[in-house]
């Protein structure tokens, strides 16, 4: 039998991307701009694990945070 597939640790993943953006010295509402948000509301549940970016935001969070996604998602 195979082992189970891996699962997204989205508070993991929330508090990675809060460190990520914070390491790159970026403020929320920079991210919100650069994602053409017009509340930062979606940042901030991407932070706390309440939601996960869609995969094509990942893809733009892993450009202009300068890492590959693999270094975002945070699995268990």
């Amino acid at each position: 039998m195979s082992a189970a597939p891996p699962k997204i640790d989205a508070i993991a993943t929330g508090a990675n991307i809060r460190a990520l953006i914070k390491n790159k010295g970026l403020k929320v509402s920079d991210v919100q701009t650069i994602f053409g948000f017009n509340t930062p509301q979606a940042i901030f549940k991407w932070m706390r694990g309440d939601a996960l970016p869609s995969i094509d935001n990942i893809v733009i969070l892993a450009h202009i945070l300068d890492v590959t996604i693999d270094k975002i998602i945070i699995t268990n």
